[in-house]
């Protein structure tokens, strides 16, 4: 347990944010995740507005040995962003760190500070006739600086990775107090090592992100989105080798989503219909992006799966109104998961090319093992990234159930992952949910550089401590 800051402490780092309140009804909402899992107390929250503000907090808090955390726009899902419920450590807010500070479409680069939300992102590329291509459902809250400490991914990282790809430049402040500025965005630096890469994924327990320079891409003028319904992963997975082919490569999102999520959104979302009239076991949301006009090839690929089996039926966005409406269905899933009731969240990784299998084998061993369980497994395929999630027992005490079944659950589920030679995270990251698993299924060698790391730059564990590692 970390100790009580003392007054003298809590005063210094008051004096070096400029903002900042200790009012328990402005601190509430910062101390529980989305999900409501993960709970925490804090004496104090911070709302620095500027990098040297932050660098501030970060020297009064090593002076005093007063441990911070910092959080965004707290959308994470692994209780990264939200500090233990002892009271020792003190929450940073970046949200008054809101500025894009420059759109150089000739570059094709953005830079915002922290606190800049997604959306706000897309809206300020695409005025300029450019696009930053990562998108998710949390893209009306969810903050660059946030979105760059976990390493998020998202349903574009098929065609253009994570955010490690997609971060030219970094802004930060150390565990010492001192800036890292290495915001440029150079195409090519080969100056030594890449200590951005070290912050990106590092969920605050390195440093603290205040900026970053982001890589955009011409906005496409053509766009194609369909829905189509499989009868299992193994066809999907043949269907989007086809789409890759018959598009070359411009496929931007293949979405693998089972009929069981379709039916929490129309049940649980208001005025949502399922896309297709006739029922089906899996479907796929697909979207093509690219210089030529995507509908006919789109369509040509879609017949061509339908004679060869790999899709039972399939509809084409005729507007983008229609494309929105399709795109919303996989958007809101999480949420309408979220209003039926407590389950358990698994964000895993796997080959792409042992996913299907996987998903299969992995959905039967858990609904045996677990009587009536009911997986929920859902994502990205094309990435390998599966959200396999697990349900309890229809008209079951579901609170009681993942109390009394979800540490035995999740242990099957992360070491089937870790026999299959994946990922127990593919794209939430760590944060404290899941470190103890990370200490017990990890690679010891990646584990022990990770704690070097840690060690060397943060000797004091200042930094988002009982995260990651």
């Amino acid at each position: 347990m970390l100790p009580i800051p003392s007054d003298a402490a809590l005063d210094a780092l008051k004096a070096a944010a400029g903002n900042w309140s200790d009012d328990p009804a402005t601190l509430a909402p910062h101390l529980v995740d989305w999900r409501g899992k993960v709970r925490g107390n804090s004496p104090l929250l911070l709302m620095p507005a500027t990098t040297a503000a932050v660098a501030a907090i970060v020297r009064a808090a090593a002076a005093y040995r007063v441990a911070l955390v910092p959080q965004g726009g707290n959308t994470g899902l692994v209780g990264g962003g939200i500090p233990d419920a002892g009271g020792g450590a003190v929450l940073v807010s970046l949200a008054r760190l809101n500025r894009i500070r420059a759109v150089d479409a000739a570059g094709l680069t953005l830079t915002a500070e922290a606190g800049v939300i997604l959306s706000t992102v897309h809206d300020a590329a695409l005025a300029e006739g450019c696009v930053f291509p990562l998108s998710l459902a949390a893209k009306g809250s969810a903050t660059i600086g946030g979105l760059v400490s976990t390493n998020a991914g998202g349903v574009q990282v098929l065609r253009h990775g994570t955010m490690r790809a997609l971060v030219a430049g970094i802004e930060a402040v150390l565990p010492d107090g001192s800036i890292l500025d290495q915001i440029t965005g150079l195409a090519k630096d080969n100056s030594g090592y890449d200590i951005k890469q070290l912050l990106i994924g590092g969920e605050g327990t390195l440093g603290i992100v205040t900026a970053a320079a982001l890589r955009l891409v011409p906005a496409p003028p053509h766009r194609a989105v369909a829905w189509a319904g499989v009868e299992g992963p193994h066809a999907a997975l043949a269907l989007l080798a086809r789409l890759r082919r018959a598009s070359g490569g411009q496929v931007e999102s293949f979405e693998l989503i089972p009929a069981a999520g379709v039916d929490l959104v129309v049940q649980h979302i208001a005025d949502r219909r399922a896309p297709l009239s006739s029922p089906h076991r899996w479907h796929v949301l697909i979207e093509l992006a690219g210089a030529a006009t995507l509908d006919a090839v789109l369509e040509a690929a879609l017949g061509e799966a339908a004679a060869a089996g790999e899709i039972e039926d399939a509809v084409i966005a005729q507007s983008s109104a229609q494309a929105a409406a399709l795109w919303r269905i996989r958007e809101e899933l999480p949420e309408a998961e979220r209003r039926d009731g407590p389950s358990l969240h698994h964000d895993i990784a796997v080959a792409v090319a042992a996913l299907p299998g996987f998903a299969e084998a992995a959905t039967a061993r858990v609904e045996a093992d677990f009587a009536w369980a009911r997986v929920l497994a859902f994502g990205h395929l094309g990435d390998g990234n599966l959200h396999f999630n697990v349900r309890p027992p229809a008209d079951s005490d579901a609170a009681a159930w993942v109390a009394s079944h979800g540490a035995a659950v999740t242990g099957l589920v992360f070491d089937l992952v870790t026999a299959a030679g994946g990922s127990i995270s593919a794209e939430h990251g760590i944060g404290s949910i899941k470190r103890a698993d990370l200490a017990r299924l990890g690679d010891p060698a990646k584990l022990a550089a990770m704690r070097a790391v840690k060690s060397a730059l943060d000797p004091l564990g200042i930094m988002n401590p009982g995260k990651v590692v």
